[in-house]
């Protein structure tokens, strides 16, 4: 029994001196990361312009009806931020285009120069019927058969609106409209062009 014990005593002492060695190499490694230059990235200015968005999101989403309706008013345009891929293929008739990963100051600047332009939105997410031009963005849980908890989870939402909609927004454009219907592709209301469009 006193072998067992001083083989424990020693074996934790051992493992309290290789963890508390490696905490203060973790930790001269992370001071040593404190110098480098700071990316120009600010979760707090992010978070605080998603919280202005929801309130002004929540009365600037609108069925496929009015969106089409508004299509048609001045001052207005229909904005696809999807791919270039995917524009090219299928898009919404009229609509402009601006990949999301090329916004910048200048690039949405000299596409809309009025920031009062009323702008419409739509992505991936609001069709149904075409997975490979329109596919749906989203995380869908899997789970194990042991483990029926993430199994029972909803699939996470992952639009392209959401993010259009908050960075035109911090970029100074408020006067913006997102397609909240679900529509299929063959919804006679909706007029496409593109490379797949016959």
């Amino acid at each position: 029994m006193k072998k067992v014990t001083i083989l424990f005593l020693v074996s934790f002492c051992f493992t309290g001196c290789v963890t508390q060695s490696q905490t203060t190499k973790t930790s001269t490694v992370m001071t040593k990361q404190q110098s480098y230059p700071k990316a120009l990235v600010d979760y707090d200015d992010f978070k605080n312009l998603v919280t202005e968005v929801e309130k002004a999101r929540a009365n600037h989403l609108v069925s496929l009806d009015l969106f089409l309706k508004m299509s048609q008013e001045d001052n207005t345009i229909i904005l696809d931020t999807r791919s270039d891929f995917r524009y090219n293929r299928k898009h919404l008739k009229g609509a402009i285009h601006l990949d999301f990963t090329d916004f910048t100051q200048e690039n949405l600047h000299q596409l809309i120069p009025d920031p009062n332009t009323r702008i419409l939105i739509y992505c991936n997410n609001n069709f149904n019927g075409d997975p490979i031009d329109f596919a749906s963005k989203m995380a869908i849980p899997k789970s194990a058969p042991e483990s029926q908890i993430l199994g029972n989870r909803k699939p996470v939402m992952l639009a392209l609106n959401i993010p259009t909609h908050i960075n035109l927004y911090g970029y100074g454009y408020k006067n913006i409209y997102e397609l909240d219907e679900l529509v299929h592709v063959n919804d006679t209301r909706i007029k496409f062009e593109g490379t797949e469009v016959k």
